[in-house]
Order: structure tokens, then sequence, then C-alpha cells
């Protein structure tokens, strides 16, 4: 059982609601919420200290109040809430290093749980159905946020190797959503018109940001090992879209990178390359680890999380079929252009 617990990424929301979820165990004594920032919400009992894990110092944090439990959650999913893709990356990778190093250094440390992702399954179309955790993926994530937890991965393991002792859990969530939670996912479906990869339906699998605290919580005293977390049940992108009440725009996948190249530039929503491919290709999970492993089991199916998320979003924008027109015609257009480029260098080979 946990003493003295120690959350990275407290400033964030997923992270301050699971210090705040900690703090009401009376089994442990201490949390002590680290982050550069001063958290914007409530953490309960939590101690803020403010520290970057980048920063070697968080070795002293550790080791002055022999914290015996660590909880990463600071692996940023989004480059706009990390100023920008470059902090992104530093944050993710290089905090990873620096915190395991300190990990490794001190001796009270008995336990590691890692927010991880799916989103080191990659997505494409030779995907199994389900990935079970001890499967890899068809095609390793070459970018952006999937590439970072390939590598925080790897780090976490060859931590493990350093320090046996240490107990880890990771965590590989499906996508979080809820009322609460802003992602690039719950800001692709708050746009007045949703661009779909056309003749694609993704399927997608969501867990509940509720039940994303809920499997946290459980890790910090449960076995260790890998496990997927994810709700029950599947639904496709243009099913989601319809469930937000939200039109589609069809857009040709060789164009969606300057598509979301556009929709990033004008702030409505942060896309990349991989996001795209997900929304072709989706991705399945399987749970059956997470209840016979962890006993672990979600409030909230896929379908359920998702409309808890649509209910705090509102309708649509009024007019916003129009604008999807006025969208299509422009995906058309780049497409055309994008093909032409293509046949013509296929024809210079």
């Amino acid at each position: 059982m946990a003493d003295v617990v120690l959350v990275t990424g407290v400033s964030r929301y997923l992270g301050g609601q699971f210090a705040r979820a900690l703090t009401k165990d009376p089994s442990i004594s201490r949390v002590i919420g680290v982050d550069v920032i001063p958290p914007p919400h409530d953490i309960g009992r939590t101690e803020f200290v403010r520290a970057d894990i980048r920063n070697p110092m968080i070795g002293k944090i550790i080791a002055q109040s022999e914290v015996d439990t660590v909880v990463h959650m600071n692996v940023i999913a989004t480059p706009t809430h990390a100023g920008g893709r470059v902090s992104q990356k530093e944050i993710n990778v290089i905090g990873t290093m620096q915190l395991l190093a300190a990990c490794q250094k001190a001796p009270s440390i008995r336990r590691l749980v890692v927010k991880s992702s799916a989103a080191v399954y990659g997505s494409s179309p030779r995907d199994p159905a389900m990935f079970t955790e001890d499967m890899g993926p068809k095609s390793l994530p070459r970018a952006g946020f999937g590439k970072d937890s390939v590598e925080v991965e790897g780090y976490v393991r060859g931590f493990s190797r350093r320090r046996p002792d240490v107990e880890i859990a990771m965590l590989r969530f499906a996508n979080i959503i809820g009322p609460g939670i802003r992602t690039s996912l719950t800001d692709y479906f708050t746009l007045p018109v949703v661009p779909v990869p056309l003749g694609f339906d993704a399927r997608l699998q969501l867990v509940h940001e509720s039940d994303a605290i809920g499997a946290l919580l459980a890790s910090t005293s449960g076995p260790s090992g890998i496990t997927n977390i994810a709700g029950d049940g599947v639904i496709t992108v243009t099913q989601a879209a319809a469930l937000a009440g939200r039109p589609v725009v069809p857009v040709p996948l060789q164009a969606a990178g300057v598509f979301g190249g556009f929709i990033k530039r004008s702030g409505l929503a942060d896309f990349s390359s991989d996001q795209m491919q997900f929304l072709a290709f989706g991705r399945g999970l399987d749970t059956t680890r997470m209840r016979e492993h962890l006993g672990f089991e979600p409030s909230y199916t896929t379908r359920a999380a998702f409309e808890d998320f649509t209910r705090a979003i509102g309708p649509a924008v009024p007019g916003a079929p129009f604008v999807g027109s006025a969208l299509s015609g422009l995906a058309g257009n780049a497409a055309h252009v994008i093909g032409g480029a293509l046949a013509a260098a296929g024809r210079n080979r």
C-alpha cells in the first residue's frame, strides 16, 4: 500500500483530478503534486511543489520526502497544451528520462505507475480487430505523441531492468473523453463541421475521464504490468459526429494533411499526421487483462462516455452545413492538386 505518493503533471486537468481523488484515501499519508505552474483547479490536500521534471531537482524532492510511489501523469498528448511540438517532446521524453533517473537513485521507491497510451499501437489498415498488451504495432508511429509514447515505454522498460525491485504498472489508455477534459479528439468533435477521411469510417474505442482516474487509483496498489484501459464497445467516426450533432465533410486521405494544417492554423483544433491516420483506420483494444488482472470495470461504455461528452459541448453552430459545403470544395481542390503533383513526380522518375 502506498504511503507517500508523488504525482507529476498535477496542474493538468486529469493529473489534478487524480491527485484530489488520491487525497481521499485515508491509507495514503501524503500526496505531493509536481508541475511547472500552480494548478488552476482544486487538488484537495495535495501538497503542490513547483518543479520541472526535466530538472534534476525532482530527485531531491523524491529523496527528501521519501516517496514510495510515483505516478507519472505528465506525458502530454497535445502540442498546443505544451507550448508547441518541441516543448511537448522535451516534456514527454526528456522529462521521463530525468524522472526515471531520479527514481533509480531513490531507495524509497517501491512502485511506479505510468499513464501511457494506446497510441503506441499505431493505426494502420493491417491492424488486428483488437490489440492485446502483448502485440506490437503493424506500423510504428513515426511522429507526434504516438512516437513519444513508444519512447517513454522504452525508457520505462530500461528502468525496470535497472530496478527490478520496483513494481511497475503501465496503463495504455484509449482516447480519454468526458465533459471536463480537453484533447485533440474533443476539439475535433466540437468543430462546427467534422472532416472525415473519404471512404473510411474508423472504429473508435474511448474511456471516460472518471474511469481513467478509477483505473489509475486501482493501479497504485494493484498488480504490476501493462494493461489496456478502455470502455466496452466501439462507435465509428460518423456515428460520433451524429451524436455530437455535427455535419461531416468527406476529405480525401491524401489531402488530410493539408486540411489538418488549415484547421490547426485557424486555432480550431490541433491535428497531426498520426491523428489523421487514426481517424481513417481507428483502433480496438482487448481489455481482458483490465478486468481479470487489474480487477477494474469501467462505469461507462465507449458510447456512454461519448454521450456524456456531447452533453457538455452544446449544439452545432447554425449554418454549419453551408460551411461544410465550402470546406468540401476546398478539400476536393487540395486533393486534385496533390494528386496531380504525385502523378507528375511518378512520370519524372
